[in-house]
């Protein structure tokens, strides 16, 4: 039970840090303003479809486009700037987690 025990201290510990906690906050915040809050999902989901797409191998130049456009236009919003600047360095920390384990196990897999 040992590594599912730290597992969760891991857990505990991402739920505590600074950016999980600036993350939180600022999406609250942004998902506080109706409008603010469809624009967001409208780009996620959008973004989304462009990340299976990649995945599959495929390329949609009109969603990509469109994904810009829209990245362009919402990163003009100070709130939303702020936000995505947040998720980034979140899921930027998230990322070196994975990449820490995964190299604890690379000579396994």
């Amino acid at each position: 039970m040992y590594v599912y025990d730290e597992a969760n201290n891991l857990a505990k510990a991402i739920q505590e840090s600074k950016e999980y906690k600036e993350y939180e906050k600022a999406k609250k915040q942004v998902q506080a303003i109706p409008d603010m809050k469809n624009k967001i999902e409208e780009f996620e989901k959008i973004r989304y479809d462009v990340q299976v797409m990649s995945f599959q191998g495929k390329e949609d130049k009109e969603k990509m486009n469109k994904l810009q456009e829209m990245y362009d236009i919402l990163n003009k919003e100070p709130k939303i700037k702020e936000y995505f600047d947040i998720e980034v360095r979140f899921n930027i920390m998230l990322a070196d987690v994975n990449k820490i384990i995964s190299e604890s196990v690379k000579d396994l897999l």
